[in-house]
C-alpha cells in the first residue's frame, strides 16, 4: 500500500512524525529517501523527539557520525546515514545487524545494497516548494498492511 502526502511547512512535518512514530516497533526499517535538504533529517528529529516525549531532546544529525543510537526510547532507535559509504559491507562494521532489533531509521538506503531487507516502510521525500514537501510512504512485506493505519 502506498500513501502519497503533501506537507504544506515543518510544522505538517511534524504532524506526521507524530502519526507515523506509534507504528513503530523493535525490527522495523525506515528508509528516509530524496535529495539533500529534502526534510530527511528533520523528519527523523521530529520521529525520535515524539517517541522521547520530549521536544527538547538533543537529535544531532548522523551525518558525520553516521549513526546515532537512541536506546532509551521505546522502541529502541538506531538512526544511520549512509551518505558517506560506498560499500555496503561499511554499514556492518557500524552496528547494522545489532540495531536490526531496534527500529532502524535509514537515510540514503540504497548504500545498503543486499543488505536492504523486504520488510520495510520507504518514507519519500520530495521538495514540492520553499517550504512545502511531497511525501510518498510505501510499506513492503509486513508494513503493506500497516501502512492503512498511519
Amino acid at each position: 500500500m502506498t500513501l502519497t502526502l503533501s506537507l504544506a511547512d515543518e510544522s505538517a512535518t511534524k504532524a506526521l512524525a507524530a502519526r507515523l512514530a506509534p507504528h513503530l516497533r523493535g525490527g522495523d526499517v525506515v528508509t528516509l529517501r530524496g535529495d539533500l535538504g529534502a526534510g530527511k533529517t528533520a523528519l527523523a528529529r521530529f520521529l525520535i523527539r515524539y517517541l522521547a516525549g520530549d521536544e527538547a531532546e538533543e537529535v544531532p544529525s548522523p551525518t558525520f557520525t553516521l549513526v546515532q543510537t537512541y536506546e532509551h526510547l521505546t522502541p529502541p532507535l538506531w538512526h544511520f546515514d549512509l551518505y558517506r559509504l560506498t560499500d555496503p559491507g561499511e554499514v556492518v562494521e557500524l552496528g547494522w545487524e545489532e540495531a536490526r532489533e531496534a527500529c532502524a531509521l535509514v537515510e540514503w538506503p540504497e548504500r545498503l545494497g543486499p543488505l536492504l531487507p523486504r520488510d520495510r516502510l520507504d518514507v519519500q521525500l520530495t521538495l514540492d516548494g520553499p517550504t512545502a514537501r511531497r511525501v510518498v510512504i510505501t510499506g513492503h512485506g509486513a508494513w503493506e498492511k500497516r501502512v492503512a493505519g498511519i
